[in-house]
């Protein structure tokens, strides 16, 4: 039994409607944004449902021994499993039931693109428990499983103080890969494949892309092409390889000029191999173990958890180190705007944090189930946080908590299919069939095997302009976050089909007519208790 860490963990110290706000003495550019936030540091956690967090909130079971959590007044309701009458008589056929701190180490559910639609089954949500894992310790009908705030305490507090959604939902079906590219493209169309994996062996698209063809678009979790720690990272010498065309983010922001990065764990390389090709060898160990060896093929950095690296306009191939800290998050310190976490730290501490800032954890914290899991999560996300908070920067940025995908948790809200698909791949309303696709332009271009929205995801805005103890009810997806940044810097769409074009915006869980400088949440990265609420 895994009983939760005791040991200290050492707190870091270190839009459209909107008027334009000129740009702060401490931003390195000098565009106005639309809102008074300068900078946005988006959080983009692992595997997670909105139910497999959020089921009961605001209640909590507090049984002795456990981390308490009692909600503040007036908390208002959500729309979980609580809420909605399914704890019992649920049409799984077996009831959803409670996940205590002890067991919070879990199997891995299957989140594939094809199987997540046949759980949903045409919106039924009924069939998440024939495609569970068999966990040791929950059962076969693991999937049914759920956090309460007694193991998720600091995310349950942050919800509290702070405001978060309870209808936004993965912009497609389908893992981690789709996930991240829906983040900074709005798009899992334009993948080629990968002619020929690490080890000389020939690739397939099978299960990687739609109708398992050589370009088309992304479902499943084929590694990025250009990143030469795929090629070096013995585990995946047999994986799948692709490369994406088209437009993301980092195109936008660098054609501004606006600072902004990926930081992700673990992306240092450790050494070359004899081709002088970058090694990711870093490491560590959780409550799960360690994650060079919980999982099948990869450490601390875990290449296709990393959008960017997909794109030859954005790609750090090598892994190269910035040239020098003052230059990071510009187009000059030779890293692409591709680094490591531990260069997060470095601009934090120097009072340089970018424009547009994306946080990924090493493996081993960033919640997903099978080598990591939320309490390990929790020491991250609050670490993090309060480092952000003690920041100079803090009285103008916006932190966003978001997940890639729900790695298969049962969630009982469908949301509405804004993508329709019908390649080989989609289960939804029956064989070949998420609707009919429709092109995306004038010309008749269709974009294939994007079906969705997909699962419901937990999504939390933490801002000292973010409303209190809110819960946003709109509708809102995975691009929801891209067309933020978007707007807030007038950067323009991406165009060629992605979602940012149709995505419910953010705008509602910020209140930008108040003055809430000074307003902070310090919490204890062990127990996610509040040590501090400032401003309050």
């Amino acid at each position: 039994m895994h009983q939760r860490f005791t040991r200290a963990v050492a707190v870091a110290t270190a839009i459209a409607l909107m008027p334009l706000y000129p740009a702060s003495a401490n931003d390195r550019d000098d565009f106005p944004t639309k809102t008074p936030i300068k900078h946005v540091v988006v959080i983009f956690q692992e595997n997670v449902s909105f139910d497999h967090y959020f089921a009961t909130y605001p209640r909590a079971l507090n049984l002795p021994g456990e981390t308490p959590f009692h909600a503040r007044e007036n908390t208002p309701q959500v729309n979980g499993l609580e809420s909605a009458g399914l704890l019992t008589n649920n049409p799984n056929g077996v009831n959803p039931f409670r996940i205590p701190p002890a067991f919070s180490v879990t199997c891995d559910e299957d989140h594939n693109y094809n199987d997540e639609q046949t759980a949903f089954d045409g919106g039924l949500m009924d069939k998440f428990a024939k495609v569970s894992c068999n966990d040791k310790n929950l059962g076969p009908n693991s999937t049914m499983g759920y956090f309460d705030g007694n193991t998720i305490t600091a995310i349950w507090n942050y919800a509290q103080h702070f405001a978060m959604s309870d209808n936004s939902y993965g912009t497609t079906f389908g893992p981690s890969t789709p996930g991240a590219l829906n983040l900074v493209a709005g798009n899992t169309f334009g993948a080629t494949l990968v002619p020929l994996k690490a080890n000389g062996s020939g690739a397939s698209g099978s299960g990687s892309i739609s109708n398992g063809g050589p370009s088309g678009s992304v479902i499943g979790d084929p590694r990025p092409g250009f990143d030469e720690c795929v090629q070096t990272t013995p585990g995946l010498a047999g994986a799948t390889q692709i490369t994406m065309s088209g437009k993301n983010v980092g195109d936008l922001l660098n054609a501004r000029g606006i600072t902004w990065g990926w930081f992700q764990g673990g992306f240092a390389s450790t050494g070359v191999d004899a081709k002088g090709r970058a090694i990711c060898g870093a490491h560590h160990s959780g409550l799960a173990g360690d994650d060079a060896l919980t999982q099948s093929s990869d450490g601390d950095y875990i290449p296709h958890h990393e959008p960017f690296q997909y794109y030859q306009q954005t790609v750090n191939a090598h892994h190269v180190r910035p040239s020098d800290p003052a230059l990071i998050g510009t187009s000059k310190d030779g890293a692409s705007h591709q680094y490591d976490l531990s260069d997060f730290t470095t601009v934090l501490n120097q009072g340089r944090l970018p424009a547009v800032t994306f946080l990924k954890a090493a493996a081993y914290q960033d919640g997903h189930a099978g080598y990591s899991d939320p309490i390990d999560e929790q020491i991250f996300l609050v670490n993090t946080i309060n480092a952000l908070m003690q920041s100079r920067e803090w009285n103008e940025t916006a932190v966003i908590i978001a997940y890639d995908d729900s790695d298969g948790w049962y969630d009982h809200q469908m949301g509405p299919i804004v993508n329709q698909s019908n390649v080989s791949d989609d289960q939804l309303l029956g064989p070949g069939n998420c609707g009919v696709a429709k092109p995306i332009d004038a010309s008749g271009t269709i974009q294939n095997g994007r079906c969705g929205y997909g699962p419901r995801l937990p999504l939390l805005v933490i801002s000292p302009f973010a409303k209190r103890n809110y819960v946003d009810h709109s509708v809102s997806d995975q691009s929801s976050i891209l067309r933020f940044i978007e707007d807030n810097w007038n950067l323009g769409r991406i165009g060629n089909g992605s979602t940012d074009a149709i995505a419910g915006t953010l705008n509602g869980m910020f209140d930008f007519d108040r003055d809430h400088h000074g307003r902070r949440l310090i919490l204890d990265p062990a127990t996610g208790q509040v040590l501090d609420a400032g401003g309050e």
